[in-house]
Protein backbone atom coordinates (compact mmCIF):
# COMPACT_ATOMS: atom_id res chain seq x y z
CA UNK A 1 0.00 0.00 0.00
CA UNK A 2 1.34 3.73 -1.09
CA UNK A 3 0.61 5.95 2.28
CA UNK A 4 1.23 8.91 3.34
CA UNK A 5 0.27 9.88 7.19
CA UNK A 6 -1.94 6.98 6.86
CA UNK A 7 -3.78 7.90 3.45
CA UNK A 8 -3.97 5.91 0.65
CA UNK A 9 -2.10 7.37 -2.77
CA UNK A 10 -4.72 7.45 -5.71
CA UNK A 11 -4.41 8.02 -9.08
CA UNK A 12 -7.23 10.31 -11.44
CA UNK A 13 -8.87 8.21 -12.24
CA UNK A 14 -9.37 4.20 -10.20
CA UNK A 15 -11.00 0.86 -10.30
CA UNK A 16 -13.78 0.43 -7.59
CA UNK A 17 -16.02 -1.65 -6.09
CA UNK A 18 -19.85 -0.77 -4.73
CA UNK A 19 -20.41 -4.36 -3.06
CA UNK A 20 -23.51 -2.91 -1.39
CA UNK A 21 -25.00 -2.72 -4.88
CA UNK A 22 -23.43 -5.79 -6.16
CA UNK A 23 -20.95 -3.96 -8.25
CA UNK A 24 -17.65 -5.48 -8.56
CA UNK A 25 -15.97 -3.25 -10.59
CA UNK A 26 -16.56 0.43 -12.00
CA UNK A 27 -14.01 2.85 -13.33
CA UNK A 28 -14.41 5.99 -11.62
CA UNK A 29 -13.18 9.46 -12.35
CA UNK A 30 -11.42 11.45 -8.89
CA UNK A 31 -13.62 14.79 -8.89
CA UNK A 32 -11.92 17.32 -6.42
CA UNK A 33 -14.21 19.68 -7.61
CA UNK A 34 -17.71 17.77 -6.93
CA UNK A 35 -18.86 17.73 -3.57
CA UNK A 36 -20.24 14.45 -3.99
CA UNK A 37 -19.68 11.05 -5.74
CA UNK A 38 -22.22 10.56 -8.84
CA UNK A 39 -23.13 7.16 -10.14
CA UNK A 40 -24.48 6.61 -13.93
CA UNK A 41 -28.14 5.40 -12.88
CA UNK A 42 -31.05 4.87 -15.62
CA UNK A 43 -34.81 3.91 -15.12
CA UNK A 44 -35.18 5.59 -11.46
CA UNK A 45 -38.01 4.59 -9.69
CA UNK A 46 -38.74 5.98 -6.43
CA UNK A 47 -41.10 4.01 -3.88
CA UNK A 48 -41.75 3.18 -0.32
CA UNK A 49 -42.36 -0.21 1.51
CA UNK A 50 -42.87 -0.34 5.40
CA UNK A 51 -42.47 3.69 5.97
CA UNK A 52 -38.92 4.27 4.53
CA UNK A 53 -38.13 5.51 1.16
CA UNK A 54 -36.37 3.45 -1.47
CA UNK A 55 -35.29 3.81 -5.29
CA UNK A 56 -34.98 1.23 -7.68
CA UNK A 57 -32.72 1.80 -10.69
CA UNK A 58 -30.41 0.53 -13.42
CA UNK A 59 -27.18 1.23 -12.35
CA UNK A 60 -24.87 1.41 -15.86
CA UNK A 61 -21.04 0.44 -15.48
CA UNK A 62 -18.38 -0.86 -17.84
CA UNK A 63 -17.12 0.26 -20.69
CA UNK A 64 -18.89 1.85 -24.14
CA UNK A 65 -17.74 -1.52 -26.06
CA UNK A 66 -18.80 -3.63 -22.84
CA UNK A 67 -21.89 -2.27 -21.31
CA UNK A 68 -23.12 -3.41 -18.18
CA UNK A 69 -26.11 -2.98 -15.91
CA UNK A 70 -27.37 -4.26 -12.76
CA UNK A 71 -30.92 -3.45 -11.04
CA UNK A 72 -30.24 -2.11 -7.57
CA UNK A 73 -32.50 -0.93 -4.94
CA UNK A 74 -31.19 1.64 -2.06
CA UNK A 75 -32.62 3.97 0.71
CA UNK A 76 -33.15 7.26 -0.19
CA UNK A 77 -30.81 9.43 2.37
CA UNK A 78 -32.25 12.54 0.58
CA UNK A 79 -33.38 14.38 -2.80
CA UNK A 80 -30.32 17.60 -3.25
CA UNK A 81 -29.94 19.85 -5.38
CA UNK A 82 -27.11 19.31 -7.02
CA UNK A 83 -24.71 21.48 -9.78
CA UNK A 84 -24.18 19.65 -12.76
CA UNK A 85 -20.98 19.83 -15.24
CA UNK A 86 -23.09 21.65 -17.17
CA UNK A 87 -23.24 24.26 -14.20
CA UNK A 88 -27.12 23.89 -13.80
CA UNK A 89 -28.42 22.89 -10.80
CA UNK A 90 -30.52 20.02 -10.82
CA UNK A 91 -32.45 17.64 -7.80
CA UNK A 92 -30.75 14.32 -7.69
CA UNK A 93 -31.77 11.19 -5.55
CA UNK A 94 -28.82 10.24 -2.67
CA UNK A 95 -28.28 6.68 -1.39
CA UNK A 96 -25.53 5.57 1.02
CA UNK A 97 -23.68 2.51 0.29
CA UNK A 98 -20.11 1.03 1.05
CA UNK A 99 -17.18 2.05 -1.77
CA UNK A 100 -14.14 0.04 -1.72
CA UNK A 101 -10.81 1.77 -3.59
CA UNK A 102 -8.15 -0.84 -3.30
CA UNK A 103 -7.74 -2.24 0.60
CA UNK A 104 -10.24 1.06 1.80
CA UNK A 105 -13.65 0.37 2.69
CA UNK A 106 -16.32 3.35 3.82
CA UNK A 107 -20.07 4.17 3.63
CA UNK A 108 -20.39 7.26 1.27
CA UNK A 109 -23.18 9.29 -0.34
CA UNK A 110 -23.55 8.99 -4.07
CA UNK A 111 -26.18 10.83 -6.24
CA UNK A 112 -27.82 9.28 -9.09
CA UNK A 113 -27.89 11.00 -12.47
CA UNK A 114 -28.00 10.13 -16.03
CA UNK A 115 -24.12 9.71 -17.04
CA UNK A 116 -24.59 7.90 -20.34
CA UNK A 117 -22.69 10.88 -22.26
CA UNK A 118 -19.56 11.16 -20.31
CA UNK A 119 -16.62 8.88 -20.37
CA UNK A 120 -17.04 7.57 -16.44
CA UNK A 121 -19.80 6.07 -14.89
CA UNK A 122 -18.76 7.17 -11.94
CA UNK A 123 -17.33 10.02 -10.02
CA UNK A 124 -15.54 10.46 -6.58
CA UNK A 125 -16.34 13.47 -4.96
CA UNK A 126 -14.62 15.44 -2.10
CA UNK A 127 -16.30 13.63 0.60
CA UNK A 128 -15.51 10.47 -0.41
CA UNK A 129 -11.84 11.12 -1.09
CA UNK A 130 -11.23 13.87 1.67
CA UNK A 131 -10.12 11.69 5.07
CA UNK A 132 -8.43 8.32 3.72
CA UNK A 133 -6.46 9.28 0.46
CA UNK A 134 -4.20 11.70 -1.37
CA UNK A 135 -4.49 12.21 -5.20
CA UNK A 136 -1.76 12.17 -7.57
CA UNK A 137 -3.21 13.93 -10.80
CA UNK A 138 -0.59 12.60 -13.25
CA UNK A 139 -0.92 8.68 -12.20
CA UNK A 140 -4.08 6.35 -12.52
CA UNK A 141 -5.35 3.14 -11.05
CA UNK A 142 -2.63 3.23 -8.26
CA UNK A 143 -5.51 1.42 -5.86
CA UNK A 144 -5.08 -2.49 -6.06
CA UNK A 145 -7.32 -3.56 -8.69
CA UNK A 146 -10.90 -4.53 -6.83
Amino acid sequence: MNTLAGKTKIGWREWVRLPGLGIPRIKAKVDTGAHTSSLDAQVIEYFEEKGESLVRFEAIYGSQKNRKSKICTARVVEHRNVTNSGGQIEERIVICTTVQIGQVSKEIEISLACRKNMKFRMLLGRTTISHDFIIDPVESYLAANP
